[in-house]
């Protein structure tokens, strides 16, 4: 997944001094985790805790992701906001904990990971690597490896790459949903527009998942939503009005997304 954001450009400035691009450092609750940088000025704060995202800047240090703020920075509860890592369950499509137990995990930094097939030579990064603890196996019993690299580009556009490898011993298949559940901060909801859905299938989680046809030309949010949209496109763009700004998604291998503004909040799902 890769996410770009474009606003009215801000009057210049002073230089920005040149930092470190990728920092290791203490977060919330003394908890791990690494700082991203461009020398342009866009940032991005990714927890080992979860391999969470919580913080994506832009070249103007303006905020475009919403974390709660009764977010609670301490295991076992997952981060409210950002970008949470469904897996191996998304919401209640399966028998575990709704969403899974990798957000509920601490990751540890992939040192030595194989070639990624997205090139990131000029961009900040991070790879990070889940693997099941003993507790994990008897609750799912799937041994695997998660690899997840958090790379922000020279033009500060946030992408992540996920790669779920099968290490079972015996080689038996296993299947799992998952899904990056983002929450982009918008100024206000009534004021949003997503392009890139329209005439698509989905289903209505607000009506035990019946399956309903899209029929606006771009969905506009004027009552509670919560839906999957089926065989989505590689990009949809999140039109915010009041603050004149676009985050345009593109996505590979995740197939369905989802839509929720309960709580006046606003989340895009991609699984």
């Amino acid at each position: 997944m890769s996410v770009s954001a474009s606003s009215p450009a801000a009057a210049a400035g002073d230089e920005k001094q040149e930092a470190a691009p990728v920092r290791r450092c203490k977060g919330v609750n003394d908890l791990d985790k690494v700082v991203l940088r461009e020398v342009r000025g866009s940032s991005a704060e990714v927890y080992l805790y979860g391999g969470h995202v919580t913080s994506w800047k832009d070249e103007h240090g303006d905020e475009l992701l919403f974390v709660s703020n009764k977010a609670i920075f301490k295991p076992p509860k997952a981060i409210r906001g950002g970008i949470p890592i469904c897996f191996p369950q998304f919401s209640n499509f399966g028998n575990l904990e709704p969403h899974g137990f990798a957000r509920n995990r601490t990751w540890s930094v992939d040192d030595d990971p194989p070639p990624f097939p997205v090139p990131t030579s000029n961009s900040a990064y991070i790879d990070l690597i889940l693997k099941p603890t003993e507790d994990d196996l008897k609750i799912w019993p799937h041994s695997f490896e998660y690899r997840l690299r958090v790379a922000l580009s020279p033009g500060g556009d946030l992408m992540l790459t996920s790669r779920i490898r099968n290490t079972n011993a015996d080689g038996k298949p296993f299947s799992f949903t998952f899904a990056y559940h983002t929450y982009f901060k918008i100024s206000d909801i009534s004021e949003v527009r997503v392009e890139g859905l329209e005439t698509l299938d989905y289903l209505d989680n607000l009506q035990d998942r019946a399956r309903s046809t899209e029929q606006g030309d771009a969905i506009v949010f004027e009552s509670e939503l919560d839906r999957i949209y089926l065989g989505t496109p590689s990009k949809i763009a999140i039109i915010d009005h009041e603050k004149k700004r676009t985050f345009v998604v593109r996505k590979g291998g995740l197939p369905d997304a989802g839509l929720v503004n309960a709580h006046l909040s606003f989340c895009l799902l991609l699984k």
